[in-house]
């Protein structure tokens, strides 16, 4: 398996390379905001995959699940519930 780390490494690269090393590569007579518009748009797509990544990671809401579906599922995950006084809803 991928350790957790993996993945805001690599992207966490990506977008540094394009914020950072992408701007010395920039040519012509608009040079300056061609800088300018490669760094803030690594930084802004960063930023927004960051929030999303991090959402994910602890959503607030979680699903509705019925008394019948928690069951199968404890069942299913070998944690048998026997009284239905375990399951707080």
């Amino acid at each position: 398996m991928v350790s957790e780390w993996v993945p805001p490494i690599v992207i966490t690269s990506i977008w540094a390379f394009i914020g950072i090393i992408c701007p010395f590569f920039a040519r012509g007579p608009n040079k300056g905001v061609t800088q300018c518009c490669l760094m803030l748009t690594a930084v802004t797509c960063w930023l927004f995959w960051l929030c999303c990544y991090m959402t994910q990671l602890n959503p607030l809401i979680g699903p509705k699940l019925s008394m019948n579906e928690i069951m199968i599922m404890a069942r299913e995950w070998g944690n048998p519930i026997k009284d239905t006084m375990d399951v707080v809803v």
